[in-house]
């Protein structure tokens, strides 16, 4: 199963930008003047859409996601210090603290806020470590 997040954004160059400084990759096949068709992983991807685009798709309102929270995408990487790395590199380049860094000793986090207000929510999980079923 692949799974598409549809993401409404403002500026597509300006979102283009900030997540290739992060490490994602676009498929330009897929993507127009319109639509931004970025890989998260090998059966994950965001769809990042014009606001006019994303509207086409739905008749409710588009929220604005730095008044609300729409949606939270959460990201599972590989340590701890990814986690770190890829928050710091998207708080250096325009993104916005959510919140501070929650360490539970078998999983830890940290959330940003993209260019667009919308939250990402990066996370390292050792499930050995959690004890009992899982």
């Amino acid at each position: 199963m692949n799974v598409y997040i549809n993401l409404p954004v403002a500026d597509l160059d300006r979102s283009r930008r900030f997540f290739s400084v992060l490490g994602f990759e676009f498929n330009d096949q897929f993507s127009d003047a319109t639509a931004l068709a970025m890989r998260i992983s090998d059966t994950c991807f965001a769809m990042l859409l014009t606001h006019e685009k994303f509207a086409s798709f739905t008749p409710r309102r588009i929220a604005d996601a730095r008044e609300t929270s729409e949606v939270l995408t959460a990201l599972q990487l590989e340590s701890r210090e990814a986690v770190d790395r890829l928050t710091d590199m998207a708080l250096a380049n325009g993104g916005g603290v959510v919140r501070d860094a929650e360490d539970h000793g078998f999983m830890y986090g940290r959330a940003f806020a993209d260019l667009d207000g919308h939250i990402w929510e990066l996370f390292w999980m050792n499930a050995d470590a959690m004890g009992g079923d899982k």
